[in-house]
């Protein structure tokens, strides 16, 4: 942050009309979540929400495919869209009105994206959502334009790549709208490489100054975020059980079970301090970009456990071991996906590495324990954490 910039201001203390918008420390102490971001989250839950909604639906008609293939693409928005505001705020939050002028505006284009994600998933009708998507990449783009005033040199260029990058892909975005609609899977593909490639991109000779501590916070509060969906869906499963009591010795075991993922992919998560990797990694792109499976996965467990409560109350169309990998994939993936790119970095020898895999494996193994496949899975995963407690907790071999 500037020198000149008043004391609190870009940490939800104190708003002024307008401060000059340059880069913020990169060791600055205590830098956190602002009630800003956390609100920004909240509208994301809403989108999260509905295509884990939509997932549900088609996963329950027996057309998987089409379900995951929607909710990957809906996601895709959705998390990206997060993503870039996310480090831009580490870098440049002024907290200053035009910056919550434009925040205002991203979070109306998330609204506006969650509207249009039924239309996506039932009618290949991508207008609203990518609707949506625009006016939180145009917002993006005057954010940066307002860094680029404030800076000098290359970190001006930088800022200005990044919105000359966002204006140019959101333009192929409203073209391709405008196409017919067999247009859409040819062009989805190159235009989503064209968004990813954007920081790559911007930050060929200048790095932007975002704070290891806050992206590790802020991946850990979407991360929450997306496993509370989890945590609603174990509501389900108990309301479904009072309504329904014939029922009911399925549905209590699959809340209990996923309560017990959701707080076990809770703990494989958060078990390592992330931001010490961050902080010696300048431009970690991998972590940041592998993510997008971390969260999306996270969340559509939270939507196999819907499932699965739909299948033990006879209102999917779908067989017992459909709905029990409805669960146990998406853990699988979050389970992989978190020690690829996030806890390994921390793990010693090969027991540590090979715990998060196995436990893969085991969960995947539960799909074909019928009913009891969801606590099944939850307790491999209570027992995978279990064990990598133990692991960790052995003293080091003694040197010879």
């Amino acid at each position: 942050m500037s020198e000149n910039t008043p004391s609190g201001v870009g940490r939800g203390r104190s708003v002024v009309p307008l401060v000059p918008m340059t880069a913020r420390r990169r060791d600055e102490a205590h830098r956190t979540a602002t009630p800003l971001e956390l609100l920004f989250d909240l509208c994301f839950v809403v989108a999260v929400a509905q295509a884990g909604a939509r997932l549900v639906h088609a996963i329950a008609e027996g057309d998987p495919g089409h379900g995951v293939g929607g909710y990957f693409l809906v996601f895709f928005a959705i998390w990206w869209a997060w993503v870039n505001f996310t480090w831009f705020a580490s870098a440049y939050d002024t907290d200053d009105v035009p910056y919550r002028l434009a925040t205002l505006i991203q979070m109306a284009g998330v609204l506006v994206l969650a509207a249009g994600i039924p239309r996506a998933f039932d009618n290949g009708d991508y207008a609203v959502a990518i609707t949506g998507y625009v006016i939180m990449r145009a917002a993006l783009a005057f954010q940066w334009l307002r860094a680029a005033r404030g800076e000098t040199g290359p970190a001006r260029q930088t800022a200005l790549r990044y919105a000359a990058g966002l204006v140019v892909v959101q333009i192929g975005w409203v073209v391709l709208l405008l196409l017919p609609d067999a247009a859409w899977w040819w062009g989805f593909v190159p235009l989503a490489a064209a968004d990813l490639a954007v920081p790559a991109f911007a930050e060929q000779h200048y790095r932007t100054t975002w704070h290891p501590h806050h992206i590790a916070e802020r991946y850990g509060l979407f991360t929450i975020i997306v496993l509370g969906e989890t945590i609603a869906a174990a509501t389900v499963a108990v309301r479904s059980a009072l309504d329904d009591s014939a029922a009911l010795d399925e549905l209590l075991p699959i809340a209990a079970g996923g309560l017990l993922i959701v707080f076990a992919a809770f703990w494989i998560y958060f078990a390592v301090p992330i931001h010490e990797y961050l902080a010696t990694h300048q431009h970690p792109f991998l972590w940041a970009y592998s993510h997008y499976l971390i969260f999306g996965s996270a969340a559509a467990i939270g939507a196999g456990i819907e499932v699965a409560v739909e299948q033990a109350t006879h209102h999917a169309h779908i067989s017992t071991l459909a709905a029990s990998l409805a669960v146990t994939v998406p853990t699988a993936v979050f389970m992989i996906t978190t020690w690829a790119v996030h806890a390994r970095h921390f793990k010693r020898g090969t027991a540590q590495h090979a715990v998060l895999p196995v436990g893969a494996v085991l969960v995947l193994a539960s799909s074909f324990a019928g009913h009891w496949a969801v606590p099944l899975a939850g307790i491999a995963l209570a027992c995978t954490i279990a064990t990598g407690i133990w692991l960790a907790a052995r003293p080091a071999p003694a040197r010879p």
